[in-house]
């Protein structure tokens, strides 16, 4: 036998395998529970002598330079929050102490999966991160637009997100959870299952930030002036209502424009149109904190609006885009722990870890303890306190003292007192035995993620089994999808039968799990429409009647949509006019609007009708269940495409399930003006998924 060259040796001693293998710490120390972090009692505070969730947090924290680890792709804006009512009688918080009090705020929306270099309409939860630069110091509210997350426990963060990143041997896939890490962990943690019925679901493929909720996630706590504490969830609920994309479509966007999202919110504020948002809380009593049939302090469980319902505090309005992208969205940092006198937290287990870990993440992101003093993340409060020097240092302290307590400089920068609006922990009792263990009451599992099922209408059932059939359809292991069927089948068994069957898998007993409750405020069936924003892909070419064209899209553009005209060729058109073409047909695609409108001239559509490019842009709208309308010969593009059930009729006015038409003999002024009305409204509604389409993955 030959002898291993010694070099060899020394590189083969950091090739480290793991099977047959005890967990241990980075000092050998093996470890006998990784699920739960030490606590002082089941429901009390994480402990900071628990070395090893502080190294698990800790390297984590570090893994991976210059990037975010998780919400590594992100879009940003400034903006401003007006206090609608205060809430003086609950909280000392200034910024909700008066009606009118306007508070400057930065947001940043993000992927949490992802690279930098992502695409935005993958499959994911979106982070939701809003900094309030209030007169009492910085407030962040950093949360997702899912209200409950994956695990129960912050311990289990880098598990969870080891498991949802690409693979170690490859690093595939990027940004999908469609592979067998992901659902092996999720199928061996049933805490997962709420969440990831929220992600199977529409809202993890957002239409756009403008129309996209925000959650706080966890249940924080309001103090006043008394010391009375309040349990308090915080909702943000945009104006345009909450609507999402459809699947196939977002994979056709992120080849056609990889920044959509981020392109979209650019653009709306540059153009004056804002996103505005309602934040919204629900309120809890501390004496009924234990009324409910689950954990309040559980981050994978809501409280459903009909038990406690929203009460509108506030107004947030986004309108001013960054001057530098990585001076300002890619280096303001967030933090849990930046709470103002007024907001405390509570003992959620995630929430504490959080509080650690976020705080971490930056002094390796930004290069020490100075990121405070960066122009994006420095508070509008005076700051004035002892520490020192250290990376990035930029401030210039003439003080010749940097202790407490001092004399030299006249004891400044003294203590201030409560009413000078100094911060003050919330005083609670706190007890039990130093354990290592979940309580009893986060024990309920599939509960919740029943009544999210339950609350959806058809078609986002019909989403979430597609959803489904296609990320398992990714898992090569057998028994992984094997263990997920038996997981839903918890859930509900008409949804694991159906799931199952797309996988050629056998449907799981029949346990009759399902208690039949719902919240019908979780379905996105309900939302409120407008057409204000929403973009139109105008098809024409030359030889277009523009003037029964002009008063429609006039007319459309007062009721606040954005009208792009697209033609095959750049330039002007000829016809009964010219008509400047807003894009070429060519450079862009109809999933990147939200419907589509073919203006009416015999020429031009004859054009059009040649046009592989037009047709597919009528037929591939029609599939997304979006708008189509049609003037006069248009509705020829129409029948070209065709658009399966659809009822077109040669003469008058016709508006069915989304389509509408305008035929050539009807072209007075007032029917023209009742098309415009007609389509606004189908534009309004957004999808129209009563068609007789179905939209799987493609």
């Amino acid at each position: 036998m030959s002898k291993e060259d010694p070099k060899l040796q020394d590189l083969n001693r950091d090739r480290v395998g793991h099977e047959g293998k005890e967990l241990t710490t980075d000092q050998g120390v093996r470890v006998e529970h990784t699920d739960d972090s030490l606590s002082a009692g089941e429901r009390g505070p994480t402990l900071i002598e628990d070395f090893h969730f502080r190294e698990k947090l800790t390297r984590f924290d570090h893994e991976r330079i210059p990037e975010r680890v998780v919400h590594a792709r992100g879009s940003g804006a400034y903006g401003t929050f007006t206090c609608t009512e205060p809430m003086t009688e609950l909280t000392r918080a200034h910024f909700l102490s008066e009606a009118g009090l306007e508070t400057p705020v930065f947001v940043r929306f993000s992927t949490v999966g992802g690279s930098r270099g992502s695409a935005d309409t993958v499959r994911d939860v979106r982070g939701f991160a809003t900094k309030f630069y209030t007169r009492a110091g910085n407030y962040d509210l950093v949360g997702n637009n899912m209200p409950v997350f994956f695990i129960q426990d912050g311990i289990k963060f880098p598990d969870f997100v080891h498991a949802v990143k690409p693979e170690p041997p490859n690093e595939m896939p990027q940004a999908s959870s469609a592979h067998d890490t992901f659902y092996d962990f999720v199928s061996l943690q049933p805490e997962t299952m709420h969440m990831l019925m929220w992600l199977m679901s529409d809202r993890a493929i957002p239409r756009s930030y403008r129309t996209m909720e925000g959650f706080g996630v966890h249940t924080y706590r309001f103090v006043n002036a008394a010391g009375k504490g309040t349990l308090v969830k915080f909702h943000w609920r945009p104006k345009l209502g909450t609507h999402s994309l459809v699947w196939d479509e977002t994979q056709k966007i992120a080849g056609a424009d990889p920044d959509f999202n981020r392109r979209d919110l650019w653009e709306a504020i540059e153009s004056g149109n804002g996103p505005e948002y309602d934040l919204a809380v629900q309120l809890v009593p501390e004496e009924r904190e234990h009324d409910f049939d689950f954990d309040l302090l559980d981050p994978t469980k809501i409280i459903p609006e009909e038990e406690v319902p929203l009460r509108v505090i506030g107004r947030m309005v986004l309108n001013r885009n960054p001057d530098n992208f990585f001076a300002e969205t890619e280096q303001v940092a967030f933090c849990v722990q930046n709470v103002v006198p007024g907001i405390d937290f509570t003992n959620d287990p995630l929430l504490q870890a959080r509080l650690f870990s976020y705080l971490d993440t930056q002094l390796i992101r930004l290069g020490g303890p100075n990121f405070a003093q960066l122009p994006v993340n420095r508070p509008v409060a005076e700051v004035h306190h002892h520490q020192r020097d250290g990376y990035g240092q930029h401030r210039i302290d003439i003080s010749p003292v940097s202790y407490h307590k001092n004399s030299i400089a006249g004891g400044c920068p003294h203590l201030a007192s409560i009413e000078e609006g100094a911060f003050r922990h919330y005083t609670e009792r706190v007890d039990g035995q130093v354990i290592r263990k979940r309580s009893e009451s986060f024990k309920d599992f599939y509960s919740q993620a029943t009544l999210f099922w339950n609350s959806m209408s058809d078609w986002e059932k019909q989403h979430i089994v597609d959803a489904l059939r296609f990320e398992l359809g990714k898992v090569e292991r057998e028994y992984i999808r094997e263990r997920m069927i038996e997981q839903l089948g918890h859930v509900d068994h008409g949804l694991a039968s159906q799931v199952a069957e797309g996988l050629g898998l056998s449907a799981p007993p029949e346990s009759g799990r399902n208690h039949g409750r719902s919240s019908p405020a979780l379905s996105q069936a309900t939302q409120p429409g407008s057409v204000a924003t929403r973009k139109v892909a105008v098809l024409a070419a030359d030889g277009v009647d523009a003037a029964k064209l002009g008063p429609v899209l006039e007319s459309l553009r007062e009721h606040g949509a954005v009208c792009e005209i697209l033609a095959p060729h750049a330039g002007t058109l000829n016809g009964t006019g010219e008509t400047k073409v807003d894009r070429a047909m060519q450079t862009m695609a109809s999933v990147l609007y939200d419907g589509v409108l073919v203006a009416g001239g015999r020429d031009s559509v004859d054009a059009l009708r040649r046009s592989g490019t037009a047709v597919r842009y009528v037929a591939e709208a029609y599939k997304h269940a979006k708008p189509v309308g049609a003037l006069g010969e248009g509705v020829d593009l129409l029948r070209e495409a065709p658009l399966n059930d659809a009822r077109l009729s040669d003469n008058g006015l016709v508006d069915e399930s989304g389509v509408v038409t305008l035929a050539a003999t009807g072209n007075g002024g007032r029917e023209l003006d009742q098309f415009a009305q007609a389509f606004a409204q189908a534009m309004s509604e957004h999808r129209h998924f009563d068609r007789n389409v179905q939209v799987v993955p493609a």
